[in-house]
């Protein structure tokens, strides 16, 4: 059985805003390379800012996306952001922007974690990490420091 690896990014920033233009930037660069997956988000406000912001956050950007409740997009190349109820063809990639786990087996192959460097956020992250590890996914952790992006290993 595979096991999905998990890629935390931790942001130099406190800023919300950053870190989900961040957000925008890596749905875009997966969809670009063809993954559709899904944004898991902490709350519908949060799905709404995350719906609007991958319209405005890059002029000429275009990434296919649609809220997700509970109906499934026409087109299965689009990008689905909503809460814990992910469908199953969108449980390859998950971006988390929540305090919640995702899936951690099968279809799920890889998770991506945005943290900024608010508090709350690292000891969400934390406490994350601490269950992905104990589950004993291979984790990489991308932390940048003073505009320099530094990578880590753990687990696997």
């Amino acid at each position: 059985m595979q096991r999905p690896e998990v890629v935390f990014y931790v942001l130099a920033s406190s800023s919300q805003h950053e870190r989900q233009d961040f957000a925008c930037k890596l749905i875009e660069k997966s969809y670009r390379s063809g993954q559709f997956g899904y944004v898991l988000t902490e709350h519908a406000e949060q799905a709404a800012e995350i719906d609007k912001l991958l319209w405005t956050f890059r002029a000429g950007s275009f990434v296919p996306h649609q809220r997700y409740q509970g109906q499934l997009p026409a087109y299965q190349n689009t990008i689905l952001i909503g809460g814990s109820d992910i469908p199953e063809p969108w449980q390859k990639l998950i971006i988390n922007l929540s305090s919640h786990y995702p899936p951690t087996i099968t279809p799920t192959e890889k998770i991506l974690e945005i943290l900024d460097n608010s508090e709350t956020s690292k000891k969400a992250g934390r406490q994350r990490y601490k269950h992905y590890l104990e589950a004993g996914l291979p984790i990489i952790t991308h932390r940048n420091e003073a505009g320099v992006w530094l990578e880590t290993r753990a687990g696997g």
